[in-house]
């Protein structure tokens, strides 16, 4: 049975740092496109940060390039999210995504995803 699961979310001052780890199990991981998006209520899934299966390659979206660093360990199963310079609008809901697809083009194409953990920024 395919997992993800979340976590490192919660309340963070803006300006500050935050950590997202995913644990996957179930599925051959490091043949999978690994990624995380965010949601905020009354929004589509955005993506923000992509992996390719061998760690070779990684994208990102405008609002977090240079802020957000997207890593992954494919002996341990894990991709992790590190988040830098945290602003109100980085406030949302999660999710970490995987995709047999080597360069998804949307959540579409996406075959698995976690339950998300929700992150605020707020002072």
């Amino acid at each position: 049975q395919v997992h993800l699961v979340e976590s490192g979310g919660g309340l963070v001052q803006p300006g500050g740092s935050l950590t997202l780890s995913c644990a996957a199990s179930g599925f051959t991981f490091n043949h999978y496109t690994m990624s995380w998006f965010r949601q905020v209520p009354g929004k589509e899934r955005e993506g923000i940060a992509s992996i390719s299966a061998s760690a070779h390659s990684t994208s990102y979206a405008d609002s977090v390039k240079g802020r957000f660093t997207i890593s992954r360990d494919n002996g341990k199963n894990t991709v992790i999210l590190q988040m830098t310079g945290l602003k109100s609008e980085d406030t949302g809901v999660y999710y970490c995504g995987a995709s047999w697809y080597g360069d998804p083009r949307g959540a579409h194409e996406y075959d698995y995803w976690g339950q998300g953990t929700e992150v605020t920024v707020s002072s």
